[in-house]
Formats: structure tokens, sequence, C-alpha cells
């Protein structure tokens, strides 16, 4: 599709310094980046479980460099940039789980809002930096249950810690931006930086404790029966690939393009992929089989969202993005790496195919020049 276009070139020997690159999201955003050919220094704790995405799609393997350590060391994180010499700085390290930010608040308002201050820091001291893409996440917004899309133009807010940290996050870029990346004086510095804010993202080799998908494949594993805690709850759910198919079209635009793409950007599903819990719930028990089933968890819960939709008008129309691949498609891509890593596949194997079948899917594999229509 000509509106999805992506440099192959672009990528080629460009040095990416990324932070979160143990986690789930992290590793497929590696994984492809190294695939096209990226230089790629990671930054992030140790991946955490006896299993991970990192360490079975062998994610370290075609990278630059992997630094184990804290994102709110601001010494070990600057040592870390400057060694790397990043021109692409994306930063992914953060406390990822509303449940985990009621359990521990404090460790989510730190790392998630002083590692993104300590992450600016690090791209003040460190030379040659062109394009920082923040991400956050579409809980940022003030939630008021309303049936209409969140734009980038709403008001930023968020009831639970994770959530609120995030909307700081997002709070943190702008001053930064303002303070000391001018867009105003980017000739002297040469930065611009964005921020993004995806669906619920659901893909193979996520571990993750308290999410669904991972919660649904391991009751299917197990032959239990799957504990859903809000069935009614509706988000907007999409493959990880299609979000950072959108994060690596920002990054070359704010290095190609400078400060004019330098602002906030939603990467969501189409609407009629937002879609309830018991619906996902559903569709996996139909596809897994082997006597799948549910049943809705009756104990107390905290407080979550129940309707949360983003309007991706912007990026359809200055991005020339948009999703491509639909919820009962992400879904199969699921189950097709979960059923490989039960048989032993090679895991570092099987994503890269599904890379390249996602890219196939875009018509990106053959495109080495801008699309003039992105302005």
């Amino acid at each position: 599709m000509d509106d999805q276009k992506m440099s192959m070139n672009f990528w080629k020997d460009r040095r990416v310094f990324l932070t979160g690159h143990t986690g789930f999201k992290g590793g497929w955003l590696s994984s492809w980046l190294q695939s096209k050919g990226a230089l790629v220094t990671g930054y992030s704790l140790a991946p955490k479980g006896e299993f991970n995405f990192f360490n079975v799609a062998q994610v370290s393997r075609g990278m630059v460099e992997s630094h184990e350590a804290d994102i709110r060391d601001l010494l070990s994180l600057k040592s870390a940039m400057l060694s790397s010499k990043p021109e692409v700085v994306i930063h992914m390290a953060a406390q990822a789980l509303v449940r985990q930010s009621y359990r521990d608040p404090v460790e989510t308002y730190s790392t998630n809002v002083m590692g993104t201050v300590n992450l600016f820091e690090a791209v003040r001291t460190t030379s040659g930096v062109r394009a920082v893409v923040n991400i956050t996440t579409d809980k940022c917004y003030e939630n008021k249950e309303w049936e209409w899309a969140y734009r980038e133009i709403d008001p930023l807010g968020g009831f639970d810690p994770y959530s609120n940290s995030k909307g700081c996050a997002e709070m943190v870029t702008s001053a930064y931006r303002n303070s000391f990346f001018n867009p105003m004086q980017y000739q002297n510095h040469g930065v611009a930086i964005a921020t993004v804010r995806a669906g619920n993202v659901i893909g193979g080799g996520d571990w993750s404790a308290d999410r669904l998908i991972p919660d649904i494949l391991s009751a299917f594993e197990k032959r239990q029966p799957v504990q859903i805690r809000n069935p009614n709850a509706i988000r907007p759910w999409q493959h990880v690939l299609e979000p950072l198919r959108g994060y690596m079209l920002l990054a070359r635009c704010l290095v190609e393009k400078g400060p004019a793409f330098g602002d906030s950007w939603n990467f969501g599903p189409l609407d009629d992929d937002a879609r309830s819990v018991e619906w996902i719930v559903k569709q996996m028990a139909n596809r897994w089989g082997d006597g799948a089933h549910w049943q809705i968890d009756q104990s107390e819960q905290p407080h979550e969202a129940n309707y949360l939709k983003l309007d991706i008008s912007k990026a359809r129309s200055r991005l020339l993005w948009e999703p491509t691949l639909r919820l009962t498609g992400a879904i199969d891509l699921v189950i097709q790496w979960t059923k490989e890593f039960r048989a032993n596949a090679d895991m570092r194997d099987v994503t890269l195919q599904q890379i390249l079948k996602y890219q196939k899917l875009n018509n990106v594999l053959s495109l080495d020049k801008n699309d003039e229509r992105i302005a």
C-alpha cells in the first residue's frame, strides 16, 4: 500500500538506543529493528520470569550491546547512551501494569516519571541524537467512560498510579521539549521529540502477570478455566507489530523532517476492533480448542476503566499510517506463536517470520524512498 511507505534502507546501520528492550514490546521492536539492519543498543532491567520473550526469541543475539541496568540510575544511563552514540532514542522502559501500580505506587512513579526525566537528561549530554520517541499509553488520558475515542488534544489524567504516572511522563516530555529542545531552536540542538500512545497490544511471547492474553494462554495450557475480571470492559486491542510500525515511521519522520512531527500521536486499532474482554476470550477459546473455557472471577478487584478507544485520525492524515491487521488475524498470530513455542520451535526464527509476514501485508519490503506525501 502506497500510504504505508517506510524506507527499507533508513534503518540500515542506524544507531538506535532502546530502553526497555528486555520487555515484551521492546523485544519485538528490537527484533524488527535488527531485521532491518539497525545497530541496536538496549538498556533495561534483566528480563523477568522463567519464560520471557527476550530470552525465548534470543533478542540479544543481533544487538550491539545489551545493558542490564535501571532507568532510575542516571549515571549508568548517561554512560550507556554516550558510549552507543545513538541517532534515534526510543524509550520503552516502564512499570507497565495497572495492578502492580496499586501494589507499589512508589516504584511506578519513580520508574515512569523520574525514569523519563533521566532519559531526557541523558539525551541532553549525548551529541548526535536526532529523534526521541517516548512510548506512554492510551491510559494517560483522563478517562470519562464515554463512547468517543480519545484524541491527542484531550486532557491527560489517569485514575490509577500507572495511568497517572504515564500522564506525568507526557508532561515531563512536554516540559523538556519546551525548555531544552524547543522547536524554535531546532537548528541549534537538532533534536525532535514525540510521544506515542498505543492500544492494548497482544502478541506471542507475553508472559506478563495480570494481563489478559497471558492469563488466557496460561489457563488454556493448564486446561483450567480462565478467570475473567471485567468481561464487559472494552479495550483497543491490536497486534504488537501495528503500533511498532507507527513508532518506526514516526522516528523516521523526526529524523528526516524534524520538529514538524514532534508532538503526541495515537496508534490504535480500527474502531470495530475495540472489543470486550468476553469477546476476546471466546475468540481465543474457539481457536485454541481442546475444551478451553472461562468463568467470571467474583472476587473484589481494584478500579480499572471500562471503556477506552483511541482516535487515530491524526496518524492516518499526517503519517499515512493505519492498522492493516484485523483483530482476528492478530489473535491467530498469538495462537500460532504460542503453539510453535510449545512444539519447541526456534522462536527467534518464528518471530522473524511473523515480522516478515506482517511486512509483506504492508508492502514495506521493497520501498527505499520517502513518501513525499507525508508533510
